[in-house]
């Protein structure tokens, strides 16, 4: 149930906001707020590949 609550969290939020909007908001916030946003969703997506495909243990 939780995890469908999340996925249903980001559905909703990717409908409703789009990429001009985001965009807008973190020029908004400032510069580094846009560094500092991007640079955690590339750790986030690196994260989230080296998971999924074993993060080099190999045994």
């Amino acid at each position: 149930m939780k995890a469908f609550l999340t996925y249903m969290f980001i559905f909703f939020a990717a409908i409703g906001l789009t990429s001009c909007e985001i965009v807008g908001g973190i020029f908004k916030g400032g510069m580094w707020t846009g560094v500092i946003l991007v640079v955690g969703v590339i750790a986030v997506v690196i994260w989230a590949l080296s998971r999924a495909f074993g993060g080099g243990n190999r045994s």
